[in-house]
């Protein structure tokens, strides 16, 4: 199958398209550095569109022989609100449409969203499909309003909103084991925070899964079905570095976590710099919960998360001091 994969040089988005290639199926990636290609695919490469999410003519030669579509890329952070909007909503917009005037051709198109778009949750109340969204950030809205432009479109399509995503080539999660190897990991609130997770590779065969005909019109939530806070979370990573003693966690009040969160927000905008760190955010931050369930994923695709978090971060670990990332 030839499948036009967005993002493929990404976190996701690079594990998806080794997947694709490992499985006998033909990825074409659109990429803006095709640089990035040759460094993350020395030996088996994937055919490539160079462009990005404002070039109809790439998404169109992208699309042009595909049986499926991957849309995975997007922004996490952005430098305001019309960035967001530009490349998470109107890129979303351009690659359904584009994929949408194929006709039937497009046999499956999925958009890889996120938990965000669906909101924050109450502490042991798992967010299930359907319920009504309620976003609390500019990027939470952002997702939402580009799964709308998918829902609007007459391809068959199937959204995935993944919880908080871990794994190697992670940068994000890389963050809390360097403070975590140092000893000491802050943390904005209390520490109490729920979280749903999902291993990268856990997420991919999830992906990979709703080429099935029973999830097309679906919304999933692809996470693990345990669940932990903050606090649990800095513990698995100090044992997934071996270290002698837990890191220490130090909590940063929800008050000073919000005028923190401001003034690297307000710092990052004078020198034109996105940033997950502004104020925007801090509702996401300082949310009690952000917990799913993947129970209708399970009963459609029959998928569920094989790697639970304390052997996913392990593996993290060991990726991270492999390649030098430690």
């Amino acid at each position: 199958m030839k499948v036009f994969v967005t993002g493929g040089t990404g976190f996701v988005g690079s594990h998806l398209v080794e997947k694709l290639m490992n499985a006998g199926h033909e990825p074409i990636c659109l990429v803006r550095n095709p640089e990035k290609i040759e460094k993350l695919f020395p030996k088996q490469k994937p055919e490539i569109v160079v462009g990005d999410l404002d070039d109809t003519g790439a998404i169109e030669r992208g699309c042009h022989n595909a049986n499926a579509v991957f849309h995975v890329a997007g922004l996490t952070a952005a430098r305001n609100r019309a960035e967001f909007h530009r490349v998470n909503v109107q890129g979303t917009q351009t690659v359904a449409r584009i994929a949408a005037s194929r006709g039937g051709a497009i046999e499956r198109f999925v958009y890889v969203s996120s938990l965000a778009a669906s909101g924050p949750t109450q502490p042991g109340k798992r967010i299930e499909w359907p319920h009504k969204p309620n976003p609390v950030s500019q990027y939470g809205w952002s997702k939402l309003a580009g799964e709308e432009a998918v829902r609007r479109t007459d391809l068959p399509w199937t959204i995935m909103r993944p919880p908080t995503v871990y794994g190697p080539r992670d940068t994000e999660v890389l963050k809390l084991f360097k403070f975590a190897k140092r000893g000491i990991v802050p943390v904005l609130g209390d520490g109490t925070q729920e979280n749903s997770f999902v291993y990268v590779t856990d997420l991919i065969d999830a992906i990979l899964a709703s080429l099935d005909e029973e999830s097309a019109g679906q919304t999933y939530f692809p996470c693990h079905t345990e669940v932990y806070s903050q606090r649990d979370l800095v513990t698995f990573i100090g044992a997934a570095l071996e270290r002698n003693s837990p890191p220490r966690v130090v909590r940063i009040p929800a008050v000073a976590a919000r005028g923190a969160l401001w003034v690297t927000g307000t710092v990052a905008s004078i020198f034109r710099k996105a940033t997950l760190l502004n104020a925007d955010r801090a509702n996401d931050f300082l949310a009690e919960s952000w917990t799913c369930s993947p129970a209708s994923l399970q009963a459609n695709l029959g998928w569920s998360a094989a790697t639970d978090l304390r052997t996913g971060l392990k593996a993290t670990a060991q990726w991270y001091t492999k390649f030098g990332w430690l």
